[in-house]
């Protein structure tokens, strides 16, 4: 028995757990509260996609009327013959399975495959492994589409009814469909989750819904456990209804669950459990509840938010931690760190250290409230994590992680000598210098993906972005020089935009793309949401929505851009373009060819990027930088050198990195203090020198420490491991 039961309802994502239940035991951890957590999404899944699920699914699926799910319908035997060695595989238990999968013969084949990417660009005569996880990926995609045709028309594998609960203002729609009987995918959820019940006997059933195509297995689960245990109080929380279900008012709502909490869950799930344990307590945090028959908001706790240094360390005990299946869904770099491997997830940062951009929820707690943790208390969780799931890779998972927390933060992983392998998402702000950027990469960040939005200086400056188009193609530049993989989060149709600047802005894409500062990219069409600036001052921004009464869920806005601009009919060819970028090709491509209408012509000029690439950077002295030297000591060697008559000593000193050898001659006075003061700026020093400090100690036997530190062979150094940060 526990006291709650913690579930994700499917589906997220397959490679890995959602974190949110995991951040919430590991707080419960800390108050002595006992609970259980279930991914229902990977249960399900892994269920469905078994030997006997297939046969249970082949015997009740309905006669296929397209020839495609008539083939696979056809060749049932064969998906049933291979799709818990395929499974296994996906799971990384059965390695050898991919010359197999490769080999063309193995794998029943549907329509998935008629859209094979160039197999050989983007895995190569070697990467067999990850070309095999591509193909057994279309392998349950044409899977997929046969249960959408013939067993269940809301399935997906990253969410299931989705369309129920995007911009739902009415509960209507929703709730008839809960009248009505339970569809395939329901009877498996169902029977898993009573299981669970079964087992845990919960006082208290807490969803964490972070996305629309959550939202109906929550209510049914929910609708589930009212029917048959009504002694279980259900609550839910999360992604879904911190942001869509903050004016909600139709009761019916209270027919499947107790409570709704906003924002923050620790404290409101806290107060949940004091109240159920204690009928008498009446102490509740951002809480929607039904008191007599009517819909009430509840925030009467004078107790504090958690400080994030308080929440404990996220647990992911009781998940099915090595039955997560890696995918590979395209042959995009950035899309396979999503899906494929499994990734510990923990958060620099509560909230976003800017704030500032128009399009975002920066009116709601989860943006506003900025709270960074400590970097040595992360490195303790993050080595908590390690003990507790055996990955070393962490996704840290920010809004927007703050430089000069991922500065310390990679610091303190240099000096515990960890091993580990992150990435997250950023700002292209300029404090990500060529020097940070080397740092990150030394401590063991693959990869950063950050908001290009739309790559025109006026429209980021009406964003309030705080960037550049040439700020981002020089961080993006020194990322990239660090072997960091950068992706772009692309928009278009912002308020106000022209079809020029849409042409524009495509056109600074390509050439970013062209000179090979950035590796990947999506494009998104720019949305309207309640509580952003845009959403709650559209007239400021040249935009008139579309008002509908709320009753339930509140988000997405239709509107009207007063420009009149039809900005759908720009998708299609912005996303064939930025494939084929990302391929690597059709760079001289007049854009034009990528769309079926008149554009007109860019007014960009051909080398725009690489000129802002060609500025020098600043030599400027900076007084309070701090020195780190990330490499090993060199050897010396005193040697002496002559010239017209004259002799003097002079010293070599011999560098090693990973990859290179290098020798660089010093006078010798010169070179014995550098040898020496190297020692004092390696990474294990606990205590960091500054630049003013390090002139300070050279001026002590030495003269103009400036013309020494922009010297030809410091700048060499500077190249290897001497950072400025």
């Amino acid at each position: 028995m526990k006291d709650l039961l913690l579930i994700t309802p499917p589906f997220t994502q397959l490679n890995t757990p959602y974190p949110a239940t995991a951040y919430l035991k590991g707080f419960l951890n800390t108050k002595g509260i006992s609970a259980f957590q279930s991914d229902l999404g990977i249960e399900v899944i892994l269920a469905i996609f078994s030997k006997q699920g297939l046969i249970q699914l082949f015997q009740d699926s309905a006669h296929p009327e397209h020839f495609n799910s008539q083939r696979i319908f056809a060749l049932q035997d064969d998906y049933i013959r291979t799709i818990e060695a395929v499974m296994a595989f996906l799971q990384g238990k059965n390695q050898t399975l991919a010359r197999q999968i490769c080999s063309g013969n193995f794998l029943p084949q549907a329509s998935r495959f008629e859209q094979l990417d160039d197999l050989e660009w983007a895995f190569g005569s070697m990467g067999m492994q990850d070309k095999a996880k591509h193909l057994a990926t279309l392998y349950l995609e044409d899977l997929s589409d046969f249960i959408v045709e013939c067993v269940d028309e809301n399935f997906g594998f990253s969410r299931y009814a989705e369309r129920l609960g995007r911009s739902a203002n009415s509960f209507d729609e929703l709730y008839d469909c809960l009248q009505s009987e339970p569809t395939y995918i329901d009877q498996i959820t169902i029977q898993i989750l009573a299981e669970k019940l079964h087992t845990v006997q919960p006082k208290l059933v807490c969803f964490s819904v972070p996305f629309p195509g959550n939202l109906y297995s929550a209510f049914r689960c929910a609708q589930f456990i009212k029917k048959n245990h009504p002694e279980m109080k259900v609550a839910m929380g999360g992604g879904f209804p911190n942001t869509e279900l903050r004016e909600l008012k139709d009761h019916r709502v209270f027919e499947f669950f107790d409570f709704i909490t906003l924002d923050d869950g620790e404290l409101p799930i806290e107060l949940l459990y004091a109240n159920i344990s204690n009928p008498g307590a009446v102490e509740f945090k951002r809480t929607f509840l039904l008191e007599n028959d009517s819909v009430v908001y509840r925030n009467n706790s004078t107790k504090s938010d958690y400080k994030q240094s308080q929440t404990g360390t996220p647990d992911y005990s009781d998940l099915l931690l090595d039955q997560y299946i890696s995918v590979i869904e395209i042959a995009n770099p950035m899309h396979s760190l999503w899906s494929d491997g499994r990734w510990n997830k923990l958060t620099m940062a509560h909230g976003c250290y800017w704030g500032k951009c128009t399009f975002c929820d920066i009116s709601l707690d989860y943006i506003k409230v900025y709270e960074p943790i400590a970097a040595k208390l992360l490195v303790d969780r993050m080595e908590q994590m390690i003990t507790q799931t055996g990955e070393t890779g962490f996704h840290f998972v920010d809004e927007a992680a703050p430089p000069a927390l991922m500065r310390e933060l990679a610091l303190e992983i240099l000096r515990r000598k960890l091993t580990v392998t992150w990435w997250t998402n950023i700002r292209f702000e300029k404090s990500f210098t060529r020097d940070l950027c080397y740092l990150l990469k030394a401590s063991g960040c693959i990869a950063v993906s950050g908001g290009l939005e739309v790559a025109s200086d006026r429209l980021l400056q009406l964003i309030k972005k705080g960037v550049t188009v040439a700020q981002v193609a020089q961080v993006t530049r020194n990322f990239t020089e660090s072997n960091i993989m950068v992706h772009a989060y692309l928009m278009y149709g912002y308020p106000t935009q022209t079809v020029q600047e849409t042409i524009d802005s495509l056109e600074m894409v390509r050439q970013l793309f062209e000179v090979g500062v950035l590796q990947s990219g999506f494009w998104h069409q720019f949305a309207m949401t309640a509580h952003s600036p845009v959403g709650m001052n559209p007239e400021d921004y040249g935009v008139i929505p579309q008002i509908n009464a709320i009753t339930f869920a509140n988000n997405d806005i239709q509107f009207k851009d007063i420009t009149g601009i039809n900005h759908d009919k720009f998708s299609f060819g912005l996303k064939k373009s930025l494939f084929n970028y990302m391929h690597g090709i059709c760079f001289e491509y007049d854009l034009q060819e990528w769309f079926d209408f008149k554009i007109p012509k860019t007014t960009i000029a051909p080398d725009f990027i690489i000129s802002c690439l060609e500025e020098e950077e600043s030599l400027a002295f900076k007084p309070n930088a701090k020195v780190l030297w990330l490499g090993v000591q060199p050897i010396a060697e005193k040697f002496s050198r002559s010239k017209k008559g004259k002799s003097w000593e002079m010293i070599k000193l011999s560098f090693f990195d990973k990859q290179d050898t290098f020798s660089l001659n010093f006078d010798f006075n010169h070179g014995q203090w550098l040898l020496e003061i190297l020692s004092q700026l390696a990474v294990c020093q606990n205590k960091t020198m500054t630049l003013t400090e390090l002139k300070a100690d050279f001026e002590k036997k030495f003269d103009d420490f400036e013309l020494f530190w922009f010297s030809k062979s410091m700048s060499s150094l500077r190249a290897y491991g001497l950072l400025l940060l």
